[in-house]
């Protein structure tokens, strides 16, 4: 269970709070990337994972080594949705070939890039620059149905505009495809901000809300989700394919109606 999965949890009353069920993974079945690294480079591999014995990979996960905490940790995961992962360089000795994942001018695009034609397919649909950057797939698809269906939700009676926020997340890991291209697994941050279109109206918040909103009626309501993302790249200039994306709501603040706020 992550950070937002357990606050929101406890917001809810105990008989809304359905049990916890840890998502584990056949071990035995793990495809594991692990580059060859030099001294001085961060410590890192890439883990394809299955939640059943004998089936494709379902996750993407990357472990990095964290000095401070004299320990691996899970970094990152991506869920696959049934995307099949490309085909990972390997030397003779099994070990994968980490690049450099921004500034790396054997690819078409950079983690930098990528994360803007994501941020771009939750703002405006893929108006800009996510349908340059990234050929149609599954991942990319759903983020535009995001914007086009959460954005007219409200009709005439509101409005909700999806942006770009701080990304504290911005390490980004790339591997080395046998295509000359690569994966690459970065993170972003994105706001969605739900108002009302006029006074008199509100926004009730959701029983997954309270943990952030309480029960307290708003005029607007911006929620910060927090993603991991992977897609892979191509070494000529072509669009990249965006293959998974997992996001999770880590805030939710704003106004309460006038009514609430002459009260407090």
């Amino acid at each position: 269970m992550s950070v937002s999965d357990y606050t929101e949890t406890e917001g809810l009353p105990a008989a809304d709070r359905k049990p916890y069920k840890p998502w584990s993974y056949d071990s035995a079945n793990a495809k594991l990337y692990i580059p060859r690294l030099v001294a001085g480079q961060d410590r890192w591999f890439a883990a394809a994972l299955s939640d059943q014995k004998g089936k494709a990979p379902s996750r993407l996960g990357v472990f990095a080594e964290q000095p401070q905490h004299k320990r691996w940790e899970l970094v990152s995961v991506v869920d696959l949705d049934g995307q099949k992962l490309p085909d990972i360089a390997l030397d003779r000795d099994g070990y994968a070939t980490a690049v450099a994942a921004d500034g790396n001018k054997q690819l078409a695009v950079g983690a930098d890039l990528l994360r803007t034609g994501v941020l771009d397919n939750f703002a405006t649909g893929g108006a800009n620059s996510g349908t340059k950057v990234f050929a149609p797939t599954k991942a990319s698809k759903q983020q535009i149905e995001v914007h086009d269906k959460t954005g007219t939700r409200y009709g005439n009676q509101g409005t909700t505009v999806f942006a770009g926020a701080a990304n504290r997340h911005k390490d980004a890991y790339a591997l080395k495809t046998t295509d000359g291209g690569a994966l690459i697994l970065f993170s972003h941050t994105h706001t969605q901000t739900d108002a009302v279109a006029h006074s008199g109206l509100q926004i009730n918040p959701g029983k997954d809300d309270r943990a952030w909103l309480h029960d307290v009626p708003r005029t607007s309501i911006t929620y910060t989700f927090v993603c991991n993302d992977a897609a892979t790249v191509p070494a000529k200039a072509e669009p990249s394919r965006l293959i998974g994306y997992t996001c999770a709501r880590t805030d939710a603040s704003g106004p309460p109606v006038a009514s609430w706020s002459d009260r407090a």
